[in-house]
């Protein structure tokens, strides 16, 4: 491992905000961008070996896997499903599904998370292309992108949430 592994430490987000009213796109798109800073605050401050730390014997969760997963949320939903964009796999396809969990470690961290700002900023520049009203597919099914906002707002709250209890084990930093 290097000296800059062991060293680099996951830095504080901007505070983040949007409106409180108004329509749905900027409400949901403010909510979004504040769950993305939510998850890298809840991060701020660990480093590298800490953010690949596995706190549960009984859990491949890491606060690394969980950016390297929420990356790859991202990408699914944006640019593969919403822009119909293909992509060789983002993580190791040897180490199954759960890739972006198992393949977290400390040597690859500051590099998970400068992936996970480019796929967030990708995200949004392919979103501002379409209409909430235009729909992707999941699953067969058709879902407006007003509905996926709704849905990735849902899986940031659920995995930081894992994210809040992950750290509160590795060194007891609570409340961020």
């Amino acid at each position: 491992m290097t000296d800059r592994c062991k060293t680099w430490t996951a830095p504080t987000p901007d505070p983040v905000d949007g409106p409180l009213v108004g329509a749905d796109r900027p409400i949901l798109e403010g909510m979004l961008r504040w769950h993305r800073a939510t998850l890298l605050n809840i991060c701020a401050g660990a480093d590298a070996e800490q953010l690949a730390r596995r706190p549960f014997a009984s859990s491949s969760l890491s606060l690394a896997g969980l950016v390297r997963h929420l990356t790859k949320v991202e990408r699914i939903w944006f640019r593969e499903r919403l822009a119909s964009m293909t992509f060789d796999p983002m993580f190791d396809p040897a180490l199954g599904k759960d890739s972006d969990f198992l393949g977290a470690c400390a040597s690859s961290a500051e590099a998970d998370f400068a992936g996970f700002a480019v796929e967030c900023a990708a995200s949004d520049e392919v979103a501002s292309r379409y209409s909430f009203d235009d729909v992707v597919r999941s699953r067969g099914e058709p879902m407006s992108l007003r509905m996926v906002y709704i849905h990735m707002v849902g899986e940031y709250a659920r995995h930081n949430g894992h994210a809040d209890i992950v750290r509160e084990q590795i060194d007891g930093v609570t409340g961020r």
